[in-house]
């Protein structure tokens, strides 16, 4: 009670503050007027920050605008950095890169997030103590975890390559993560799997806890196998949540960065430049401003218009 007498005391002073003409402004507002008053801020700094500069890019990207010559001419190219981009074999290679991670890294966290899903909602002894666990990798930083797998991949001192040792028999020093053309790809995969397989793995787990219990019960009263409710039942129940933690990830993979620069900067030679890494080369390393920008949009471009079609592709599951 004088917790609740105190707060109207509150208001009541507030309200006796408030000038004569504010409370007649704000009392002629309708419900929906005030709504965007408040949202008004809110729009307006989204706006700032996110159009903007997309349509401060779109409009460089027609330019041989270049951010270190800012007091140099600006000439109207029109589309020609966009034919030179999809007509560059380096750029091909870098896409053809950036798909074969984005595939390789879903695939495997898609799989292993599942599983662990599974096991994690058999709720085991212990198994909020092993679900924190999991976790833990999620919580780092990509800085952190760069340099921290950098550490573990070196051939001399790393932990991993004598792991490798035990199991294969082979000398540690005898192969090298970053520095092998063959292994390097991976080496980006594994620590990307190692650090976001615990969020494929949140997603499923909430798909599979939203599963009534009772369609489980009505299987059993049917005599159904295991493995018949878990095809029948759970697996199809579970898509959805499947589908958006791959459509999560391959928006997040497709544009990965930190990762790959920590860890390899692109080599060895152009064996791990991402798409992302070729971005910005060209943009703070050549300094080809306009040329980045009309890359930037073509990747935006990509990104969205797949995006697209796949989220379309999941309306149609959920539907179902």
């Amino acid at each position: 009670m004088n917790d609740t007498s105190t707060v109207r005391r509150l208001a009541t002073r507030a309200a006796e503050a408030t000038p004569p003409p504010v409370v007649a402004r704000v009392g002629g507002l309708g419900d929906r007027a005030i709504a965007w008053l408040f949202i008004a801020p809110t729009i307006v700094l989204l706006l700032a920050i996110n159009i903007f500069p997309l349509i401060w890019t779109i409009y460089l990207s027609f330019t041989n605008f270049r951010a270190n010559r800012p007091n140099a001419a600006v000439e109207w190219l029109g589309t020609r950095w966009y034919t030179s981009i999809l007509t560059d074999p380096d750029i091909w290679a870098a896409m053809q890169v950036t798909a074969r991670f984005v595939v390789a890294t879903i695939v495997i966290q898609t799989v292993l997030g599942f599983l662990l899903a599974v096991l994690i909602d058999k709720k085991f002894r212990g198994h909020g103590f092993w679900t924190t666990l999991i976790l833990l990798p999620m919580m780092l930083s990509p800085a952190v975890v760069g340099n921290f797998w950098t550490f573990l991949f070196q051939p001399q001192i790393g932990l991993f390559n004598y792991a490798v040792s035990f199991v294969t028999g082979l000398p540690p020093s005898s192969f090298q993560m970053l520095g092998d053309v063959s292994l390097a790809p991976w080496a980006i995969a594994i620590v990307d799997t190692w650090m976001w397989t615990p969020y494929v793995m949140l997603i499923c787990l909430a798909g599979l806890r939203s599963i009534p219990d009772y369609i489980y019960e009505a299987a059993e009263v049917d005599r159904a196998s295991k493995w018949r409710q878990f095809w029948s039942i759970t697996l199809p129940m579970a898509l959805p949540f499947i589908m958006l933690a791959v459509l999560f990830r391959g928006i997040e993979n497709f544009k990965m960065f930190d990762m790959v620069n920590l860890l390899t900067g692109g080599g060895p030679g152009s064996t791990t430049e991402v798409a992302s890494i070729s971005l910005k080369r060209e943009a703070f390393e050549k300094w080809r401003t306009g040329y980045s920008s009309a890359f930037a949009i073509i990747l935006f471009v990509t990104v969205f218009g797949l995006a697209n079609i796949y989220v379309k592709a999941l309306n149609r599951v959920k539907q179902r």
